[in-house]
């Protein structure tokens, strides 16, 4: 039984972040350690006798914005190939719609990688006592080494406050060094290198176009500074600190403008330190994660040891990890961000961009997944770069609309870029995914839920989707045969189905993703417009509409079915398992209220991990933590959270998508395994709805004691728990704003609460 009482707020006990160490150099990109400003970024690679940084910034893009990337044939033929669809004619649809409706992009365009900037010694002997680390309570790296009887120590990290990457070099004996980057056209001015080029590329643009960068970094030292042709040399210092800069003339901005202005900031090292101390801390230190103790054989362990041996039990690594996620949000996006993190966050490593995909905004579920992190782990206020390009979807995806399917409102598809680009993709099977505006606007909701501001339901919210619906109620078809509201046609991402007649096709009517999202975002506009008191007939509008979409259906092996009709996968391994956003992020199927859809839902999950050749990578592995944390299987959740570690993470914990899939022939990186799976495990500990706080859900048997304090709930609530023998201790439930109505739930006990100041919640007995 549940009790309860009114308490002051407290301080909870601070758990540490974590911190990532090493006792060599990183050799290659991916055991570099990641910092990030929310726009200019560094993997730090600590080397002994050349220390390297890979900048990257998010507004270095090749391409160009363009108002030709609708197919001018798609509206005319568009309903050709909705009949052939609602007729069964998959083949002849699919190949009509294959000659018009993917995307005609002339330079789409990608994030480029940036040249790195280099620190080259001139120490003799060898290296003795080097430990390298990153610690996620400040954000910092450091690197101490001594060579030649000298010791040396570097702390680097990008400010966000004073926008700059800052590098401390210090040394115990005076000692010279020479700073340039790893491209030869740069010049020096005094103190300063400036490297000057045009982000082009050839393979996602014409090779012509792209944003214009401006690179520089100024060295201030206790010794002297040489400008050569192409580098600086520093000269008998016991003490040095560079500030280095990135501008770009995106959407016109002036590129030298923030770089030069940066880079002369005359504060000292320890006032730029503090800066970001004050800056960064605040956010980090919000939520603590206390899940056991590992052994001492693990603890000791530097973390490529540790990750390599996770198969042992190591929940201080498991904690890690999800501190790991909360930290490339907050180093990724910041309130003020020019644009979202990308498929690579903000770092970039040249494999996305250089490869068959692009470093850009997957909109079918990896930026989304990137933002899982972020409500209820406490940092709301780093979605904000996602709304700003949300916004932008919604202005070019009105275009879209008109040009491509005739109505209005406004419609995205698969992929997005810099500009907002909103057509379908390129290819048939993946680039015509019709609801991936819904999708990504159920952030704004999500924010919304978690925050209880009418003033950005109002002005920011509610406009994004009341277009997007005022699309769909204009899209939808009618089905003659049954009367249902369908979309299409459109893809189920990124899979296909068998047709009757053996053959193959993508395309259809009424997937279930479609039809999910569209639900969501009739209900969502309903309860906004309620919510605001506005838009009467549109809310009839949407009900009446609603209540002729169709409903879910279990197939002829037990599992939920992906599309109107029973097809079977043409590849029954692969990873999208889109129609399950029913579980996930949405709550259309439950265990407690739909027991039999949920068990379809598992045997979906089921029947794809199976199949020969599972496409098992790291943002399906954090798709499936969030199924079992909302399947209530806590244990199921953390397996996957171990196969990310040991089978999808490097030796930084970066995670990366596995090669052989998707058209890849090498493993990249992309945030989304990191950042969503932080989202998943927060679930196994708190789940929310808007009028319930859910305790302890899933909680693995594994953990049979620990803490947690800081997560969100929705509502406006922040939930401290305690555990001990897998049973609850205690609760405190804190309300942000003022006195709010909440019904906490433990298993099956349930309480409700008027919560003003905190509230503490207890398992009696």
């Amino acid at each position: 039984m549940l009790e309860h009482e009114v308490v002051q707020p407290q301080p909870s006990a601070a758990v540490e972040a974590g911190r990532l160490w090493y006792r060599r150099p990183a050799e290659r990109w991916f055991e570099a350690l990641p910092i990030g400003n929310g726009r200019l970024g560094g993997m730090v690679y600590s080397g002994d006798t050349r220390e390297r940084i890979a900048l990257a910034e998010s507004t270095a893009w090749s391409g160009a914005p363009s108002d030709t990337d609708v197919s001018p044939t798609a509206l005319e033929n568009l309903p050709a190939i909705r009949e052939l669809l609602l007729n069964g004619r998959y083949a002849e649809a699919q190949a009509l719609a294959d000659q018009h409706l993917p995307g005609r992009p002339v330079s789409f365009g990608t994030n480029v990688k940036l040249p790195e900037l280099l620190l080259d010694f001139a120490i003799d002997g060898s290296t003795t006592g080097y430990q390298r680390s990153l610690d996620l309570g400040d954000a910092i790296v450091r690197t101490r080494f001594e060579r030649a009887g000298i010791v040396f120590e570097r702390e680097v990290f990008a400010s966000h406050a004073d926008d700059v990457i800052v590098v401390r070099l210090t040394s115990s004996a005076p000692a010279s060094f020479q700073v340039s980057f790893s491209e030869p056209s740069a010049v020096t001015d005094g103190d300063v290198l400036q490297l000057t080029f045009q982000a082009r590329e050839s393979l996602h643009s014409n090779g012509e176009v792209g944003t214009l960068v401006d690179l520089r970094a100024r060295a201030t030292t206790d010794g002297t500074v040489v400008a050569a042709d192409n580098h600086l040399v520093i000269d008998s210092a016991t003490a040095t600190t560079l500030l280095v800069a990135v501008g770009t003339d995106w959407l016109g901005a002036d590129p030298t403008e923030r770089p030069s202005r940066s880079v002369q900031n005359d504060a000292d090292y320890a006032t730029l330190r503090q800066a970001h101390l004050d800056d960064y801390t605040p956010l980090i230190s919000r939520v603590g994660l206390d899940v056991g103790r590992s052994s001492d054989a693990v603890r000791g362990l530097p973390t490529d040891e540790r990750r390599a041996a996770a198969g042992a039990d190591d929940p201080e690594l498991l904690a890690l990890y999800f501190q790991y996620g909360r930290y490339l949000t907050i180093a990724g996006s910041r309130t003020d961000s020019p644009l979202p993190l990308a498929l690579q966050g903000l770092w970039n490593d040249g494999r996305a961009s250089g490869g068959p995909w692009t470093n850009d905004y997957h909109l079918d579920i990896n930026t989304q997944q990137n933002y899982w992190a972020a409500e209820i782990t406490g940092l709301g206020e780093c979605q904000y770069p996602l709304f700003q390009l949300i916004d932008g979807l919604r202005a070019s995806g009105q275009k879209t609309a008109r040009e491509l399917y005739g109505v209005p409102g406004w419609v995205s598809h698969t992929v997005s870029n810099a500009w907002s680009y909103t057509a379908p993709g390129w290819g048939l099977g993946w680039g015509v995914h019709v609801t991936s505006g819904i999708w990504i606007s159920l952030q704004l909701w999500e924010h919304f839920e978690y925050h209880r501001d009418l003033a950005f339901l109002a002005d920011r919210a509610y406009p994004v989707l009341r277009d997007a619906a005022e699309f769909f109620l204009a899209y939808l078809t009618e089905d003659p045969a049954t009367g249902l509201l369908l979309s299409g046609p459109s893809d189920s991402p990124e899979n296909w189905y068998r047709t009757p007649d053996g053959g193959q096709a993508s395309l259809s009517m009424g997937a279930t993703c479609d039809t999910v999202l569209i639900e969501a975002l009739f209900r969502i506009c309903d309860e906004a417009a309620t919510l605001l008191d506005t838009d009467l007939d549109f809310r009839a509008r949407l009900d009446a509409a609603r209540k002729k979409l169709p409903p879910f259906e279990i197939g002829k092996h037990g599992q939920l079915q992906e599309w109107l009709h029973d097809f079977d996968e043409a590849v029954p391994s692969h990873r999208h398992t889109s129609h399950l956003i029913a579980l996930y992020p949405e709550r259309q199927i439950t265990p407690r209220e739909h027991p039999e859809l949920a068990r379809a839902c598992e045997v979906t999950i089921d029947r794809r991990q199976a199949a020969d050749g599972w496409e098992q990578t790291e943002w399906v592995e954090a798709n499936l933590m969030a199924y079992y944390a909302r399947l209530l299987k806590g244990d199921l959740a953390l397996d996957h959270l171990r196969a990310l570690i040991t089978d999808a993470s490097e030796a930084n914990l970066l995670s990366y998508s596995v090669a052989g899939i998707a058209g890849v022939t090498e493993n990249i990186y992309a945030t989304d395994g990191n950042t969503g799976a932080t989202g998943a495990l927060a679930e196994l500990l708190v789940q929310s709805t808007s009028s319930e706080i859910e305790l302890l859900p899933a909680l693995p048997t594994s953990w049979p004691s620990g803490k947690v304090y800081g997560l969100r709930a929705r509502g406006g609530f922040v939930v401290d728990i305690e555990w001990h023998s897998g049973r609850l201790v205690t609760a405190r439930v804190t309300s942000l704003g003022s006195a709010s109505t909440a019904r906490i739930r433990y298993g099956d006990e349930v309480l409700h609460l008027l919560v003003d100041g905190t509230v503490e919640v207890r398992a009696a007995g």
